[in-house]
C-alpha cells in the first residue's frame, strides 16, 4: 500500500504570524506531498512495498533513504506543533531539569543546537538510553536510523521559516520553542506513541 500525506492535525490558519499558511502550503503541502510521491515511485514493485516507513528508513541508502527518512520527519514535525502555547507537563518538566538544569537552560542548549546547526537539517530531542539528549542531524536524517526516541524535533530546513522570518533561523526557532510546542505530545513520546503516530505501513 502506498504512503499518503498525512492531514495536518490544525488549520494552516491557525498560528497566524508564527507560521503563515503560505508557509504550510509550500512546506506541508509541496516539500513533504514531494517526499511521500518520490518514495511510493522509489518503492513500488519492490520488497519494500508493503513496509513501514520506520523499516525502510532503517534499511536503506541514497535517494530511498532521504525521501522515507523526509516523509517520516515531517509527520513528526507536524505533530510537534500546537497553535495553542501549552504548559510542559509535571514529568516531562523532572526529566527536563534532571537532564539539563532547567526548562531555560534546556530552551537555550536548543536554540543553540538549531541555530547553530549548519545548512539544512533537524534540531532534535531525543531519549538516548534513560537520557534526554539534544542533538541536530544533517539533511534528512533520522532519529529513526540511529536506534534513539525522538521526543521533539524542528525542521531547520530553509523551506520551514523562509517566507515568515527570511534568513533569521534564530528568531523562528525561538518562536516556536516559546509559543508553539504541543508539550503534550513531546510527554507522550517518553513512551514512544509519536513514533508510531508519524509511522505509516
Amino acid at each position: 500500500m502506498a504512503f499518503a500525506l498525512p492531514s495536518l492535525p490544525y488549520d494552516k490558519t491557525a498560528f497566524g504570524d508564527l507560521i503563515s499558511e503560505e508557509t504550510f502550503n509550500f512546506h506541508h503541502g509541496k516539500h513533504h506531498n514531494a517526499y511521500v510521491t518520490k518514495t511510493n515511485d522509489a518503492i513500488e514493485g519492490t520488497d519494500n512495498a508493503g513496509k513501514k516507513l520506520s523499516d525502510i528508513i532503517k534499511s536503506s541508502t541514497g535517494g530511498l533513504f532521504n525521501n522515507s527518512a523526509q516523509v517520516w520527519n515531517h509527520s513528526f514535525y507536524w505533530l510537534c506543533l500546537s497553535p495553542e502555547k501549552k504548559e510542559i507537563p509535571a514529568e516531562l518538566k523532572s526529566r527536563i531539569e534532571a537532564d539539563f538544569g532547567s526548562v531555560d537552560d534546556f530552551k537555550a542548549k536548543f536554540k543553540e543546537e538549531a541555530t547553530g546547526h549548519f545548512a539544512s537539517g533537524w534540531a532534535w530531542l531525543v531519549l538516548n538510553g534513560d537520557k534526554l539528549e539534544i542533538t541536530s542531524l544533517h539533511d534528512a536524517d533520522s532519529p529513526v536510523a540511529h536506534g534513539m526516541k525522538p521526543l521533539l524535533t524542528i525542521d531547520v530546513w530553509e523551506h520551514a521559516y523562509y517566507l515568515d522570518y527570511q534568513n533569521a533561523r534564530p528568531d523562528y526557532v525561538a518562536a516556536l520553542l516559546d509559543n508553539a510546542i504541543d508539550w503534550d505530545f513531546v510527554a507522550q513520546n517518553l513512551d514512544g506513541e509519536g513514533v508510531s503516530r508519524a509511522d505509516q505501513g
